[in-house]
């Protein structure tokens, strides 16, 4: 979860008017699950547990797996210790979808990209375990820091690999720290872009995002090149 910004009266006037554009442009059917949906992130704002910026990313990405015909939860706790930010079931099993936004705290101001991707590490580590199928979303503007070990399957990452993927995350992640096994084991099945503005969201394989995008803006990304690994390592 989140820290809070914002007044109360805002987080609900802008959750609400999110909720009546979408259902304006994609349909009055998901008026009533959208509108459970905000009604459970007002209270957590209430307690200051979110912030309207990622809520708004939440009820996007709820709104298009509703119609995909899922039954969506957002803030849903899976054990552990750990709360996803959207949840969706339907026949085919679960879909967990976390949101990240780019967020680099003013203790990470000297080192965001390491903190950013030990980030992204530990979500995949942490909870693609508890769905058949788990997906990284982001906003449009922002680039998700995504190790290319991370993009392989399982079984084609080396030990080098997720030793130093492991490596990086104990920097940011002693309690409980992340285990070689749950990176060796983890998964990212796609990769969600949301546009807040046009209300559009577009999900694609790891691997086209990486070749895309990744491959292209960061050369550094990439495990073959040194750089990647010197930004790894303690």
């Amino acid at each position: 979860m989140n820290g809070v910004t914002g007044g109360p009266d805002d987080f609900t006037r802008d959750t609400l008017e999110l909720v009546e554009r979408i259902c304006a442009s994609l349909g009055e059917s998901l008026r009533e699950p959208l509108l459970k949906i905000s009604e459970k992130l007002i209270g957590l704002h209430e307690r200051g547990l979110v912030k309207i910026n990622h809520s708004v990313m939440e009820v996007v990405c709820a709104a298009h797996l509703i119609r995909l015909g899922y039954v969506v939860d957002v803030e849903r706790y899976l054990g552990d210790n750990l709360v996803c930010d959207v949840y969706g079931e339907r026949a085919g099993g679960g879909h967990i979808v976390e949101i990240e936004t780019g967020f680099a705290p003013p203790e990470n101001a000297l080192d965001p990209q390491r903190y950013l991707m030990a980030r992204v590490v530990s979500k995949v580590a942490r909870y693609s375990k508890f769905s058949d199928k788990f997906s990284l979303a982001t906003p449009r503007y922002n680039i998700l820091e995504i190790p290319e070990p991370l993009i392989k399957p399982p079984r084609s990452r080396t030990p080098q690999e997720i030793r130093l993927l492991k490596s990086m995350c104990d920097i940011y992640y002693k309690r409980p720290p992340i285990q070689e096994e749950e990176i060796r084991n983890s998964r990212i099945h796609s990769v969600i872009i949301l546009s807040i503005d046009d209300l559009s969201m577009v999900e694609v394989p790891p691997e086209i995002y990486y070749e895309k995008i990744l491959k292209q803006v960061f050369a550094w990304n990439s495990p073959s090149s040194p750089c990647f690994w010197s930004r790894v390592s303690v």
